[in-house]
């Protein structure tokens, strides 16, 4: 088997995988509350990203990094896991996946309006346009298709899930700049994101958990959210002959999504669900356009 058939294998896996987590989201939600959950997901992702470095014969790099190194493994453990899972599983506690999945989905229309002022980055024309096209669907999403009266169904979780992408854009910026092992960074961003993420729990949650399929839920999420699918996604990318060709399978996701969303959560999918992810998409498939060649 040549490398970009295994890329393609990689990359397929990687977004059936995601697309199922936003429907584990939910059902671990309701065994579980978003702290619980945040937790227990993270001690699994630790495991999980601890056994990849393990077996790829890494482990030594974790104690192979600068003083400076650690401190950015600080600030980004803060973002990611604590920050934007905390963020991320409220929004999802507060609205339908249907509603929280898509909105999320808008980070790297968020990561495009960042770079201007953090990395002095210049927009055109199609990006802005671009930018358009996706919130008109965060629009006719969050208000169920009520964009006139301009309702939101939920305004506290559609706060949060845009904020998720914030926070999320935010740690992809800040970790342009490492170059550390990406399996070895990773666990050391949730290592040190850890403590905050014990200390929330400890302070206000219950680590005890009742039922244990909450606890399946949360073994789900670490393992197929926070772990293994970032190396397939990474190994996609990097036996791909382009990576647009591996990259452009993502916009599948949201998609398969909604299907999860509907036959294993329950939710009937709104025409307004449809109708906002496919703008979305077409923002983000703008954004990818090339411009003319001069």
């Amino acid at each position: 088997m040549d490398n970009q058939k295994k890329a393609y294998i990689y990359g397929l896996s990687t977004v059936l995988l995601w697309s199922t987590v936003a429907s584990a989201f939910k059902l671990s939600l309701r065994y579980l509350d978003y702290i619980q959950l945040l937790l227990y997901s993270t001690l699994v992702s630790l495991f999980i990203l601890s056994f990849l470095l393990t077996i790829q014969g890494k482990t030594r790099l974790l104690f192979s990094y600068s003083g400076s190194q650690y401190l950015r493994s600080l600030v980004l453990g803060f973002l990611n896991p604590f920050l934007y899972y905390t963020v991320l599983f409220k929004a999802y506690d507060l609205l339908p996946a249907q509603e929280a999945q898509p909105l999320n989905y808008t980070w790297a229309i968020t990561l495009t309006l960042l770079s201007i002022p953090l990395l002095k980055q210049k927009i055109g024309i199609k990006d802005i346009f671009s930018v358009f096209v996706s919130y008109s669907g965060v629009v006719v999403i969050s208000t169920h298709g009520d964009i006139f009266n301009f309702r939101f169904s939920n305004p506290l979780g559609v706060a949060l899930a845009l904020g998720s992408t914030v926070i999320w854009a935010l740690y992809w910026i800040y970790n342009t700049k490492d170059d550390r092992d990406p399996v070895a960074g990773l666990l050391l961003n949730f290592l040190f994101g850890l403590p905050w993420v014990l200390t929330t729990g400890l302070v206000f949650s219950n680590v005890r958990v009742s039922n244990p399929l909450g606890l399946v839920g949360a073994a789900y999420v670490g393992i197929f959210e926070m772990g293994i699918t970032f190396v397939l996604w990474l190994s996609a990318l990097k036996l791909s002959e382009n990576t647009a060709k591996v990259g452009n399978l993502i916009f599948l996701s949201p998609f398969l999504s909604l299907v999860f969303i509907h036959f294993f959560v329950g939710e009937v999918i709104l025409p307004s669900t449809l109708t906002g992810l496919a703008l979305i998409v077409a923002g983000l498939l703008i954004q990818r356009l090339k411009g003319r060649p001069a």
